[in-house]
């Protein structure tokens, strides 16, 4: 699974706005529009953010467990 559509699951799952992401995280609303569109990879700082937020391993979110 590509970590857009991993990205997008998470945050559907738990009934999660991006801006209440946004709010946990720090990362801006357009960066994680863009992760979840699949424009650009997430930096190796927000993965670990974006991980940690839904309580998950990186490996996990990158889809290699």
């Amino acid at each position: 699974m590509l970590i857009s559509t991993k990205l997008y699951l998470l945050r559907h799952e738990r009934n999660l706005t991006l801006q209440a992401v946004h709010r946990q995280t720090g990362i801006a609303l357009a960066s994680l529009s863009s992760y979840e569109k699949g424009r650009y990879a997430p930096s190796l700082e927000n993965l670990c953010k974006l991980a940690d937020f839904y309580g998950i391993t990186l490996d996990e979110l990158i889809g290699r467990f």
